[in-house]
């Protein structure tokens, strides 16, 4: 069942204000495996990072990815958490071991960060009933590799295994859902508003009530990337698909 659209935006911005949201990200550092690197806000770091101590401890990744920061002797492992990256929290900061497309790079977030304490700025299209929208929700007839590009030049390599098809101002839309959240299909999106009203780069929309050949698209759900929040996130872009030639005047404006 559906989550109600005032539940839905509150949780929404819990998430965001909360230590692992996006508003108290403070860096994002490319790293080896198998190498190690003193940690902290002093100039003679090997990773020198924006919050914290002066001299925060030695980081360590394995070549397997699993990670440690030494801080006087004492070995404090990073912790896998589902569907998130490995975190350890020392200090005032939330240290994770991010990677994208085979690359780890040391994330941080500043858990007492001002920006988590202040009007995030979310601003929504008046709620508009017509774009909830019970759409047929299709396998295709083979699993596909396809290659997404990222904000700031990366590509990733996703595999897309359905489509959601509706009709909108006599026209048949397709929509393909290039990533998964919590096992809802995630879809990337772009449409006439972006730039304007919206974030210029896409929105996400989180397929719900799958149930069989029929999903519900929530367009009044549909929100702006981690990276209208942050630079120290990584969002892929829409696909060709999800182009969209019209206007979605429902969901979640640009951030202030």
């Amino acid at each position: 069942m559906p989550q109600p659209l005032p539940e839905w935006r509150a949780d929404r911005l819990a998430a965001l204000a909360a230590p692992d949201g996006w508003l108290n990200l403070t860096d994002r550092i490319e790293i080896a495996s198998g190498n190690r690197y003193a940690v902290g806000r002093a100039a003679d770091n090997g990773l020198r990072i924006s919050a914290g101590p002066d001299h925060l401890g030695v980081l360590t990744v394995a070549a397997d990815g699993s990670a440690s920061l030494a801080i006087e002797g004492q070995d404090l492992p990073f912790t896998p958490i589902p569907g998130a990256p490995p975190r350890l929290s020392v200090a005032n900061l939330i240290l994770e071991i991010h990677v994208a497309e085979g690359q780890p790079a040391l994330r941080v977030r500043r858990i007492d960060h001002p920006r988590r304490l202040r009007d995030v700025g979310l601003r929504y299209f008046p709620d508009a009933p017509d774009w909830v929208i019970r759409a047929k929700w299709q396998p295709l007839a083979a699993p596909q590799q396809a290659e997404v590009d990222m904000i700031g030049g990366r590509r990733e390599t996703v595999q897309l295994t359905h489509q959601a098809v509706f009709s909108y101002d006599g026209q048949v839309v397709t929509l393909m859902p290039t990533h998964w959240k919590s096992g809802a299909p995630m879809f990337v999106i772009r449409d006439l508003t972006a730039g304007s009203e919206t974030y210029p780069a896409a929105r996400f929309l989180i397929g719900e009530d799958v149930t069989g050949s029929e999903i519900t698209l929530d367009f009044n759900k549909a929100h702006t990337p981690p990276c209208g929040f942050t630079d120290f996130a990584i969002c892929p872009l829409p696909p060709r698909e999800n182009i969209l030639p019209f206007r979605i005047e429902a969901g979640e404006k640009r951030p202030l």
